[in-house]
């Protein structure tokens, strides 16, 4: 009965023990903060004068990884942002061609000649005004002379 007593309700630990594992937990933590901050400074640029040559080089491979990983997030934010812009131009398109046939307008690609017929019209074109039509008529000229 006193073991099933014990597991419901253990004894409370030692007070001494417990303020004792706290106080070392809590040194680790400060030790920890301590260390992110002079690494912050050191990749902030500030108190880099005392660093060792393997620290600097250090410093600069962690700078250099961390441009990397932005360089790439910002790629990759780019390639969606130009998929985001093609599938809006896409909807945009196809909107316009339902409204210009709801209005009963032909779309604009549909009134475009292939480049062989435009130039075959801008020859026609240039030989009617390059022929002049002439008569030989000897006498008067007929000019509505009565």
């Amino acid at each position: 009965m006193d073991d099933i007593l014990w597991l419901l309700s253990p004894p409370l630990p030692d007070d001494s023990i417990y303020s004792e594992q706290l106080k070392e937990e809590t040194a680790n933590i400060a030790k920890k903060i301590e260390i992110l901050e002079i690494s912050k400074r050191k990749l902030l640029g500030q108190g880099i004068g005392s660093c060792s040559m393997n620290e600097l080089q250090e410093i600069e491979n962690q700078l250099e990884r961390s441009l990397k990983i932005i360089r790439a997030r910002k790629s990759q934010l780019f390639k969606e942002e130009i998929q985001r812009l093609k599938d809006r131009e896409r909807l945009l398109r196809e909107e316009n061609a339902r409204l210009s046939e709801k209005c009963g307008r032909v779309r604009p690609a549909t009134l475009e000649l292939p480049v062989e017929l435009t130039r075959a019209a801008q020859q026609t074109e240039k030989d009617k005004c390059s022929r002049v039509e002439t008569d030989l008529n000897i006498g008067i000229p007929n000019i509505g002379w009565s």
